[in-house]
């Protein structure tokens, strides 16, 4: 057995795992397009950022919680980006143990996050159709911030046990990971002493996050569909429902893909494992690139003044280059 903890001389080191069987050859043609989803995701996460900062008209709530969106986006996908081109670039599947926990704890910490963000956001649409006379008093810049210190502190707080408890197992001489990254189901299954407390714990933080967070969305929807089935106008009736779309779409894209991997892992110890890597793809790389372009399409105001903003840069950029011709002439 072998200790996280070096205890017989040599640094311990995982193996990570990508899509098995294609040949090293593979690699750089795949690491293509996962170059190409994180450069989506990054830059379309800190476009929204922009766009929201410097327009004074998008500092509501609803706006606000899609920063906050953006930002648990950006957080895991930087959690997530060096292993993956680790693999697929280098072809090099070793991490060392404390990077492996380091990684597994802001990578389970961004996601309880995001679960927590798109819970607020639920509520956000809720009071907004439900009380729109009361939608700025009740949700102020003071309250959305306490909302976003609560968000930070429940996904730090209940997430740094889990690498301190991980970090006590012994761990065989196999220390083949199923993803491309850390996780902790993936980590726990493979050390040689009783993982109850581990596995009890991580049950326990899984319910009381995303199964208690899910839960409430679908409880705010259903609120959400009464208020508005009971609006007499159908244009009025149209125009609430379209403020949710891009926000189902979010929790659509960000819980399918999770539930079934926690069945997966917890359930159906022979899946193939490309099912696995497939789906932990889908939920921590897949949200990332589209909750930017859903909520640049879907939410006019946003639209709006991305075009504006790209039409301001050409305009400054064709005034320069008009200076500077006379410039040269003389």
């Amino acid at each position: 057995m072998l200790r996280l903890n070096g205890t017989d001389g040599r640094p311990f080191t995982f193996l990570l795992t990508g899509f098995s069987g294609l040949g090293a050859g593979h690699g750089p043609w795949l690491s293509i397009p996962m170059c190409f989803l994180y450069l989506v995701a990054l830059s379309g996460n800190c476009l929204i950022l922009v766009v929201i900062k410097l327009h004074p008209s998008l500092h509501e709530p609803m706006y606000l919680f899609l920063s906050m969106l953006s930002l648990t986006d950006l957080g895991l996908s930087v959690s997530t980006l060096p292993t993956v081109l680790q693999i697929y670039t280098f072809d090099s599947r070793e991490i060392s143990a404390e990077a492996c926990l380091a990684q597994l704890f802001f990578i389970h910490t961004f996601s309880i996050m995001e679960s927590s963000v798109l819970l607020a956001m639920a509520f956000d649409r809720f009071v907004a159709i439900r009380h729109p006379l009361r939608y700025v008093s009740t949700l102020t810049r003071v309250r959305i911030g306490y909302i976003g210190l609560a968000i930070v502190l429940r996904g730090v707080g209940l997430h740094i046990p889990a690498p301190i408890m991980l970090k006590r197992l012994p761990y065989c001489k196999s220390h083949q990971l199923s993803h491309s990254y850390c996780l902790h189901p993936d980590m726990m299954k493979l050390a040689c002493a009783d993982t109850t407390p581990n596995s009890t714990y991580g049950l326990f933080v899984l319910l009381s996050t995303l199964g208690l967070d899910s839960m409430l969305i679908v409880l705010s929807y259903i609120l959400i569909l009464r208020t508005v089935l009971s609006i007499a106008s159908r244009e009025e009736r149209s125009k609430a429902m379209s403020t949710c779309i891009s926000h189902i779409c979010a929790v659509l894209l960000f819980y399918t893909p999770l539930i079934s991997l926690s069945m997966i892992h917890r359930f159906w110890k022979k899946a193939p494992p490309h099912t696995r890597i497939l789906l932990s793809y889908l939920h921590f790389l897949v949200p990332p690139v589209l909750n930017p372009i859903v909520y640049g399409i879907k939410t006019q105001q946003v639209r709006k003044q991305i075009i504006r903003l790209f039409r301001q840069k050409n305009l400054t950029r064709h005034r320069t280059e008009s200076f500077c011709i006379p410039v040269r002439v003389c």
